[in-house]
């Protein structure tokens, strides 16, 4: 009697099959659309960032106690390196206000959004999918290990993208529409939020996904991988540490470098992670 292969099923050296990837792809989306554990960060922190935020900081800031908040912003941009205080130069205290934490400010922590996405998406793709006992299944599939991965990938960081460009073109409306009474014109966006969205946000994004994928294979569940995940936030608080301390300026030259640095560090990220992805180690864990 022949016993049956408990094997997992591994092609032989052939072409990168895209058939394969969209099909992976498309089956942890529609995995995706039925967790709530995934998508009520993904609901919650877009509203936050890019609606009750700036939404409080443009409706409040005509209606601040000048003498003490603008005291205290006229210390702070002395710190400010000379281009930031010719760009001030030209508004009045509560508009310089309103410039300083909903352009520069907030620019920073807006990349917690696609970093957040990517990470929580991944983590419940592969650490979840142990979790769930819904991953052996494709693991036996005559995908590759590398299929497989780019696959899980792009289920995360397709969205992690839209979700970012989706948010940024709400943070823009509502930046300018409750910002209107102190600016007085349409003020947002600006050519360092654009190079930001186009470039710096999908690193950004790629980032989180990558360290995800790094440890996803060593842990047993979503809320270990979610653990773990969350530390690629760290960059992000040094920018606005950086720029609350007066040390940057994020310009567009500045943010370009900034992408570009990350994009090299994601090219290592998921080159070691290609390399040492291997599905066997998965089902030994599952």
């Amino acid at each position: 009697m022949t016993m049956p292969n408990t094997q997992p099923r591994r092609s032989q050296s052939r072409k990168l099959d895209w058939g394969i990837v969209n099909t992976i792809a498309r089956r942890d989306l529609a995995m995706l659309l039925r967790s709530k554990g995934v998508l009520l960060p993904i609901i919650v922190l877009p509203l936050l960032l890019q609606v009750a935020m700036p939404a409080a900081i443009g409706l409040l800031t005509p209606s601040m106690n000048a003498a003490q908040e603008m005291q205290d912003l006229q210390r702070f941009l002395t710190m400010m390196p000379e281009q930031m205080k010719r760009q001030f130069a030209t508004y009045n205290e509560a508009q310089t206000l309103v410039v300083f934490m909903l352009v520069y400010m907030f620019a920073p922590l807006f990349l917690i959004l696609p970093m957040m996405t990517a990470s929580v998406i991944a983590a419940g793709s592969f650490a979840g999918e142990k979790e769930r006992k819904t991953l052996e299944p494709l693991l036996y599939t005559p995908a590759t290990d590398t299929e497989l991965m780019l696959g899980k990938v792009l289920s995360a960081w397709i969205p992690a993208i839209v979700v970012g460009s989706v948010g940024f073109l709400i943070y823009s409306i509502v930046v300018n529409l409750a910002s209107w009474e102190t600016m007085q014109h349409v003020f947002f966006p600006t050519a360092m939020w654009g190079v930001l969205i186009v470039w710096l946000a999908p690193a950004a994004a790629a980032l989180g996904l990558g360290t995800i994928v790094l440890v996803s294979s060593k842990v047993s569940t979503f809320q270990d991988a979610s653990q773990l995940g969350s530390t690629v936030v760290l960059p992000v608080i040094l920018l606005v540490v950086g720029q609350a301390a007066g040390v940057l300026y994020l310009s567009p030259g500045l943010v370009f470098a900034i992408g570009l640095v990350l994009w090299a560090v994601d090219a290592v990220v998921f080159w070691f992670a290609v390399k040492t992805f291997r599905r066997t180690e998965i089902i030994a864990r599952l």
